[in-house]
């Protein structure tokens, strides 16, 4: 991992998506690089930003969390990813989808704590190509 890791937010809900903003900002290797309030526009940007991270939700309109993941699976460069959902029934399915983890609303910090560390292993762990 070069200096921080590239993190987009997607959730539907503004009130998650800012909660999540401002607990990701007291960790000085992660760099919030954008937000989407859809699964389709989280993939759209998703391709654009090429982030290292995603933390997704998964009950979203049209395109739900879990079809996102798999989408993204397809990509030239996949980012990892860390469902943050108010539903903790999805976590068997979201880690056959390879999820880092799964954090269920209202964030505990403890636990964001611990997904950051995990994150920052497994970013240090792929190499520099993959953090910039």
């Amino acid at each position: 991992m070069k200096n921080r890791m590239r993190v987009m937010i997607v959730d539907d809900e503004r009130y998650s998506r800012d909660e999540l903003k401002h607990l990701l900002k007291d960790y000085k290797t992660v760099e919030v690089i954008g937000e989407a309030d859809s699964g389709e526009s989280g993939i759209a940007a998703a391709v654009q930003l090429q982030p290292d991270v995603i933390f997704l939700d998964i009950e979203m309109p049209k395109l739900n969390g879990m079809q996102v993941a798999k989408m993204l699976k397809e990509l030239k460069k996949v980012p990892f990813l860390v469902f943050a959902t108010a539903y903790p029934n999805f976590a068997a399915e979201a880690f056959r989808l390879e999820a880092v983890d799964y954090l269920v609303k209202p964030f505990d910090e403890e636990q964001l704590q611990e997904t950051i560390r995990r994150l920052e292993k497994l970013l240090l762990a792929a190499g520099n190509g993959q953090a910039e």
